[in-house]
């Protein structure tokens, strides 16, 4: 298969210190993707420096937004970018080394068969790494919840390092995906087998963030909670045909 052109999303709010070593590390495995840092307005001068990297690196675009309006929101408007251009396959990617730019190949590998290619934890070769009881309790958990609800068969729903091809996006009505928090990656995977697209895994492995601070909150557990019904119950009224 061809090299498609790609774009990794990679949304940041105070990763100053993470965001040189992520584009080093990813380039290092993939040199042909390009990269979008979209900053929400980060305090800490991640926007800025992003601009610094991709004045000197034509791989390398910056979405600056005006404030902190949660990740869902992010990955939406680095969707819209990348729609709006050529790019074939796009990425989701933290920027806090959880998701390890080592796997990116094959995830590669894995979109010449899958329209949808998720990172998962939870499948042989996956795992969580520096995580304590709670955690890993919380995370597998949601997964299992998730999956009986929405009668779905893949193992790591939560997770947030993702590959869709262009169809998959186009098709999806991006601007109808209320959540924001950890449902938001449930939600695309549901949208995106309710359209009839084909969904992949390969395994993950996740460490815990070594710089910075982690986004996650009760809140936006809770928020899974509530809005995984709402997706099911919502089944009919979400579905959209493929063209």
């Amino acid at each position: 298969m061809k090299q498609l052109k790609t774009l990794i999303c990679v949304p940041t709010y105070n990763e100053r210190e993470n965001l040189p070593l992520l584009v080093e590390a990813v380039f290092a495995e993939v040199p042909h993707v390009e990269i979008l840092v979209i900053d929400d307005n980060s305090p800490d001068g991640t926007g800025q420096l992003a601009d610094e990297i991709a004045s000197k690196n034509p791989k390398v675009h910056v979405l600056h937004r005006a404030g902190k309006q949660g990740l869902g929101r992010a990955y939406i408007a680095g969707f819209q970018w990348a729609l709006e251009r050529d790019y074939e396959l796009i990425f989701e990617m933290d920027c806090d080394f959880s998701h390890q730019p080592r796997f990116l190949p094959e995830f590669l590998k894995k979109a010449e068969k899958y329209d949808l290619v998720l990172g998962s934890r939870y499948i042989p070769g996956g795992g969580t790494q520096d995580w304590d009881w709670r955690r890993r309790a919380i995370s597998k958990g949601g997964n299992t919840y998730a999956r009986m609800i929405l009668g779905l068969p893949f193992k790591d729903l939560t997770g947030g390092y993702k590959c869709f091809h262009r169809k998959v996006l186009e098709a999806l009505p991006l601007q109808e995906i209320l959540s924001n928090g950890y449902v938001f990656q449930i939600e695309l995977t549901w949208r995106t087998v309710l359209a009839g697209f084909s969904v992949g895994e390969v395994p993950i492995q996740f460490p815990d963030r070594t710089r910075g601070e982690s986004k996650m909150d009760s809140r936006i557990v809770r928020e899974a909670v509530v809005n995984v019904w709402k997706l099911r119950l919502g089944k009919a009224q979400m579905a959209r045909p493929r063209s």
